[in-house]
């Protein structure tokens, strides 16, 4: 049944949007009018602000695009990126959450008070209330705003929502991962729930559709409905290309020979994500938006190799702090643009698009709001220089403490043991565990000898401060910490600086209330606004208890079962 309906989406939608006929030569489907000799007009309006299009993946990973050599096709990314600038010194987080906090608030994780792993279903935890979030400041400045996908930034209150923090109206999932066509999302054992909402409610009718073409069809139907005098923000969180490892059959065909099945549905995945793309960008022309549109795409961490994703030649991978995992795919494209068909080597951060896109809707953010993003847009658009100089990659004092490390190792001013990345400059300093440092070329083939494997396998855990010139290795070959301890306690003292403003961690335990089974059997908010300071207080109270024996209750041993679970899982430890 599923099958049917997918079919019929796919020909009606071809058919119906003039999907096969789009001329990709044609900047717009209407042209300008050549202005009438000897006429005088009046002086022109104001600009309009422009539409912008925020396009995220998940963990697709920094080879998985054409225009990196990849096996994979994607021939709508590779012409949008090569009509308009290619971001390739553009930074990401490691994991879901962190990602996109950071978009929408433009604060680094230390100020957001989510430095560690991600928001998990069960915890009464969510983005800040007290932050202003970006589509927010775009809805101050006239803007309709609009979000399909993935949202992973909390749900426990209703305060927590998507369209309680700035969206007009959301179709998506609130948790992290769910099944691409039933929905469903399991956070252990027999904790199952439905995750498919359009705006504050369970969306059961649409379950059976496959996720990336029913939120490319629900875009459409938004710029169908909408006009385009008014300015249009619309964020696209594609579930795809996360676990499982799920797409439609007819993409899966096209990569039958790929011996290695999970990069064989990957790559399907990803393909079918690429045509949505082409669909929503044929719709923004259809519909008279292209010609004032700003398209950003972005990917939200690094790949996961061991689900089909590939990160090479970058080492390491989603969840560590090598440049596999905080390296992101990225590019601009819009007629707005200055100068393009361009790559950008300009330093640009995923914290960056609050205050550029609220710079290109006509209103400020600085520093002076407590921003640790910079406007990038004259860097992106013109080629000047990026007014960014350094970034926080993160600093978490609840990973797992490096067993090598220590404050004396740090020159006395920072402890060596606990997980820190920063860039400045050219240089990047790591601490701590910053997650397994391997090398792994794509897995195409079923089965990689074991020689392969060992050869690029991390040399030596036995350390806990690596410094490398990422300008001259970007690849992170060469650890020059012996021989520049210089450069290493100059960026130690950095560290130290931006540590002095962190806000505490968040990262409460998980609540039995928030089981599916106590919602209909959806995920969805459990917390009243009378119990948040209840949960505040508990959560405060166990963090201070860290570390204390535990009660040996079976509750408590089954928390302390997922937590450990989970930090394993998002760390990707083997």
């Amino acid at each position: 049944m599923a099958m049917h309906a997918l079919t019929g989406f796919s020909l009606v939608s071809l058919l119906g949007f003039g999907y096969l006929s789009w001329d990709w030569a044609k900047p717009s489907l209407v042209a300008d009018a050549p202005a009438e000799a000897g006429v005088e007009h009046p002086s022109a309006a104001p600009p309009q602000p422009p539409h912008i299009i925020f396009i995220l993946t998940d963990d697709q990973g920094y080879h998985d695009v054409g225009y990196h050599g990849s096996d994979i096709e994607t021939p709508t990314l590779d012409r949008l990126a090569a009509e308009g600038v290619k971001l390739e010194n553009y930074y990401i987080q490691p994991i879901c959450t962190p990602s996109r906090s950071q978009l929408l608030t433009g604060r680094y994780q230390i100020h957001t008070g989510l430095q560690h792993s991600i928001i998990r279903p069960r915890q009464p935890n969510c983005l800040p209330l007290d932050q202003v979030t970006l589509p927010q400041k775009l809805q101050e400045l006239g803007y309709s705003t609009h979000m399909v996908g993935k949202w992973h930034l909390g749900f426990y209150r209703k305060e927590c929502l998507p369209t309680r923090r700035g969206f007009d109206t959301f179709l998506g999932s609130l948790t992290g991962n769910v099944d691409y066509y039933t929905y469903d999302n399991c956070d252990g054992p027999g904790v199952c729930g439905f995750d498919l909402h359009e705006g504050e409610n369970v969306a059961w009718g649409l379950s059976g559709q496959y996720s990336t073409l029913l939120y490319a069809q629900r875009v459409s139907h938004i710029l169908a409905s909408h006009s385009p005098r008014q300015p249009l923000f619309l964020y696209v969180a594609f579930q795809a290309v996360h676990t499982p490892l799920q797409s439609p059959r007819e993409y899966l065909y096209r990569y039958r020979t790929m011996g290695n099945v999970a990069r064989r549905k990957y790559a399907a995945m990803v393909t079918c994500m690429d045509e949505a793309v082409r669909n929503i960008t044929w719709a923004l022309k259809r519909h008279g938006f292209y010609n004032n549109s700003v398209i950003i795409f972005s990917s939200d961490n690094g790949g996961q190799t061991f689900s089909g994703g590939s990160n090479w030649p970058l080492r390491g991978r989603k969840g560590t702090y090598w440049e596999g995992g905080v390296r992101g795919l990225g590019f601009v494209h819009s007629p707005l643009l200055k100068r393009k068909r361009r790559t950008s080597r300009a330093l640009v951060h995923i914290t960056d698009w609050y205050p550029t896109l609220v710079a290109l809707a006509g209103g400020t953010a600085s520093a002076a709001d407590g921003l640790d993003g910079y406007d990038v847009w004259p860097a992106i658009s013109e080629g000047r220089a990026s007014p960014r100089t350094e970034i926080l990659h993160n600093i978490d004092p609840l990973y797992n403490h490096a067993r090598h490390g220590s404050l004396e190792g740090g020159f006395g001013i920072w402890n060596t043991a606990v997980q820190a990345a920063i860039r400045v400059g050219e240089w990047k300093l790591l601490t701590g565990d910053p997650g397994y440092g391997d090398w792994i070329p794509p897995q195409t083939l079923a089965a990689f000898p074991g020689s392969w494997w060992n050869l690029e396998r991390m040399a030596s855990a036995r350390q806990a401060v690596w410094l490398f010139n990422i300008s001259a290795d970007p690849y992170e070959r060469e650890d020059l910490a012996g021989q520049r301890p210089d450069v290493v306690r100059a960026l130690l003292a950095r560290l130290v600086d931006y540590n002095r403003t962190a806000i505490p961690v968040r990262y409460p335990a998980e609540n039995p209330r928030a089981h599916p089974d106590f919602n209909g059997g959806a995920w969805g908010p459990w917390a009243s606004d009378e119990e948040e300071d209840e949960e505040e207080e508990e959560g405060r109270a166990r963090s201070q208890s860290r570390g204390r024996r535990k009660k040996k209750c079976k509750i408590c041993k089954l928390r302390s079962f997922f937590r450990k679970l989970n930090t394993r899982l998002m760390s990707h430890r083997i």
